[in-house]
């Protein structure tokens, strides 16, 4: 009859196992091709992010009264050695002349999309020519196959200018459509290059900390899966429309998949082979394993979900969709480590524990009693280094974390030297790309601050004074209005037509010294925007500089409401796991206290290693969030375990135990995830550097300085008072 009972309880257990296995690849084989197909669902268009209040995008509104179609310009700029030739010219012309005609594929052409002719214009120098192709922005984003029209606009573009080359000329494809074109590829490498380095650098560290031949490809291929799974429901979500997914939110996905999957999995293997030791039964050490992991393990992911939907509260739609993308990847790591890895695990039934081999463990003498009967001196013998740094922090707690406090706060003093004003559109590219190149060109021979001038909408009567006000700031070259087309499409204006008035309103086109994609003339935008408005209180500033600035100011106001929202939720979830307040507020401090150091290093790193010209408005809050999100996760692992710990040897004791048997898997966990972080760094654009730099630099602070020494320091010299207002289940 027993024998009976456990051939049927091995057949369930057998059922489940292959169950679970096979859900997941037919998740894996729906999402696998979600993951390649993810870039055709993106938004790189920055306009699209700005929220409906900005001034920019009201003045967007207005413009659409003033011209049919909303224009987006591609530029084409060409230079000659010396003095454009006739001969050149000519050439030049017959270029732009043949732009109608280019095919698209489908039975799209170039003119097709033109909101205006296209016009060969030369330089006042006479040694170079500018072709504007002004694309319509709706059509542009559209796709034609499988490839967004402004991508085959700009790449066709560029290969037809390829012929100027035989007339001694070069050309170059610059302005928005060909900065889109071109971020647009260096985000290709996200499908291939990203996920291939991130999977490469976790298995070298999987193997080093394993040294098995088959545990790092069960943890690779449950964060493979998970990532499937994320990718299905994310892809979903973008083609309907649900949530926007840009570039970065895309990378960020593979990385952060990849790395908490792996975090989670560290940690229940851990768990598992220590049970191991304790019990014959492999199923019964997983039940455990299970058991003991799913709070920290949950509270991780509870609260890093928890901190990305903070998000939500950001004004621009960029920040606000990375919430809820970020969050699908936390919830389809946790499941799939919480489920996908345990039935890898146990696949081979009672010879699971091969799946450790070399280093397959045994049970103890006197099994589970006596692993619990393991003196603290035994124990930090055992544990090698990190049984060391425990037995320091038993000896001198305070001295201990007031070094460590010191020092992060000196750090934390380069903080008012993080330059994340703001940078130039140019300045996102670390690598030498074509749009950049010619908008260098374009600086040089024409004023290119005509191409995409500052637009300021103001009533009929405020006309002059308005005018006025522009023209006075510095950096302006000219403030004139709109006026009615009185020539053929594309010939210069009539100065004597009259002006252009739309429902009361006029358009004035502010001409500046600076190119739009400059951060100079994000500033100049500030100043006409001081000065029109104190002319009229009902103008309106736009245009391309003018939505740099506002993303910038939408950015400090997420900075200051997202912070103190991520810093309360993540306080709250920690209470209700650790079931006391003290040690809750110890370990937030403490996270502040690390976050404040990694950016100040990051602005020491910044400013005098790398040279970079600042930083994007937004790079901060990304630190923050993923910083305090993720970093405070190692203190989860710690104080879950140092809580279990003191509930039966007492706080400092259960510090002391806590750190010598988590050091390792938590180490192996930050340096995962910092290196999974790190890989962004191979995507050469500035944004994903600098956050690349400041999260692995972080995690690394977080799971060396925090996790081993600050946190447990203070907590072994708070004592039983850590636990407050329930350290009364605690033994003295």
């Amino acid at each position: 009859m027993l024998r009976d009972s456990g051939r049927k309880q091995g057949l369930v257990r057998g059922v489940v196992v292959l169950g679970l296995i096979v859900v997941w690849l037919v998740l894996a084989g729906l999402g696998g091709t979600s993951i390649g197909r993810l870039s055709e669902v993106q938004e790189n268009d920055v306009a699209s992010f700005l929220p409906t209040g900005a001034e920019s995008t009201r003045a967007a509104e207005l413009e659409r009264g003033f011209t049919q179609d909303a224009a987006l310009p591609a530029i084409v700029v060409v230079e000659a050695d010396g003095p454009v030739s006739p001969e050149q010219m000519a050439a030049v012309q017959e270029y732009t002349d043949a732009i109608p005609t280019i095919d698209l594929g489908e039975g799209t052409t170039i003119g097709d999309l033109l909101t205006a002719p296209s016009i060969a214009v030369p330089s006042e120098d006479g040694e170079a020519m500018l072709v504007t192709v002004f694309l319509d922005s709706d059509a542009a984003s559209e796709q034609i196959g499988e490839e967004r029209v402004v991508n085959q606009v700009v790449e066709a573009l560029r290969s037809g200018a390829e012929g100027l080359a035989d007339d001694g000329l070069e050309a170059w494809v610059t302005g928005p459509a060909g900065s889109i074109a071109d971020l647009v590829e260096a985000f290709g490498g996200i499908d291939s290059l990203l996920l291939l380095v991130a999977l490469a650098v976790v298995f070298i560290i999987l193997v080093l900390v394993y040294r098995s031949p088959s545990l790092p490809f069960t943890v690779l291929f449950t964060a493979l899966f998970a990532l499937a799974a994320a990718a299905l429901v994310v892809y979903q979500l973008a083609k309907a429309g649900t949530l926007v997914l840009n570039g970065q939110s895309q990378g960020i996905l593979f990385i952060l998949v990849v790395g908490a999957t792996t975090d989670y999995s560290l940690l229940i293997v851990a768990r598992y082979r220590e049970e191991l030791r304790k019990v014959a039964s492999v199923h019964t050490a997983m039940r455990r394993a299970l058991r003991a992991s799913l709070e920290p393990v949950a509270a991780s992911a509870g609260t890093v979900i928890a901190g990305l939907l903070c998000l939500l509260l950001s004004d621009l739609s960029s920040n606000a969709s990375l919430g809820p993308v970020a969050a699908i990847g936390i919830v389809a790591a946790f499941l799939a480590a919480m489920t996908l890895l345990p039935a890898f695990l146990l696949i081979t039934g009672r010879h699971s524990r091969l799946v450790f081999w070399p280093r397959v463990p045994a049970v103890v003498e006197g099994g589970e009693a006596g692993v619990a009967g393991e003196s603290i001196e035994a124990l930090e013998r055992r544990s090698g280094v990190w049984g060391r740094v425990s037995a320091l922090i038993g000896r001198r707690p305070r001295a201990v974390w007031l070094v460590t406090a010191g020092v992060l706060l000196a750090a934390s003093a380069l903080v008012p030297t993080f330059r994340a004003s703001g940078t130039s559109d140019n300045d996102v590219f670390l690598t030498q790309v074509e749009s950049v190149a010619g908008a260098e060109v374009l600086d040089e021979h024409f004023d290119a601050g005509r191409v995409e001038p500052i637009t300021v909408f103001a009533p009929e009567a405020d006309l002059e004074p308005v005018r006025e006000a522009a023209a006075g700031v510095e950096g302006v070259l000219s403030a004139d209005p709109l006026v009615e087309q009185s020539g053929p499409p594309g010939a210069p204006p009539d100065p004597a037509a009259p002006v252009r008035v739309v429902d009361g309103m006029v358009r004035i086109d502010v001409i500046t010294d600076r190119s739009a994609e400059s951060q100079e003339a994000t500033e100049i935008v500030a100043d006409v925007r001081t000065a029109v408005h104190a002319a009229s209180d009902d103008t309106l500033v736009g245009g391309v500089a003018a939505e740099r600035l506002d993303t910038q100011i939408t950015s400090a106001r997420d900075l200051r409401v997202i912070v103190p929202a991520v810093l309360v939720v993540i306080l709250l979830v920690l209470i209700v796991l650790l079931r006391a307040v003290v040690a809750p507020l110890l370990i937030v401090v403490a996270n502040l206290l690390s976050f404040g150091a990694t950016i100040g290093l990051g602005a020491l790193a910044f400013n005098h290693m790398f040279g970079f010209p600042g930083a994007d408005a937004s790079v901060p809050l990304y630190a923050f969030v993923f910083l305090v999100a993720l970093g405070i996760d190692y203190s989860i692992f710690l104080m879950t375990r140092v809580r279990e710990e003191s509930l039966t040897y007492g706080t400092r004791e259960g510090v002391r135990r806590g750190l010598a048997v988590t050091g390792g898997v938590i180490t192996s966990a930050g340096l995962v995830l910092a290196a999974t972080f790190g890989a962004l760094a191979v995507l050469p654009l500035l944004f994903l550097v600098q956050l690349a730099f400041l999260v692995a630099l972080g995690v690394l602070v977080d799971t060396f300085v925090v996790r081993t020494l600050l946190v447990p320091g203070l907590v072994h010299d708070v004592g039983r008072t850590s636990w407050w207002p329930w350290q009364r289940k605690v033994p003295a």
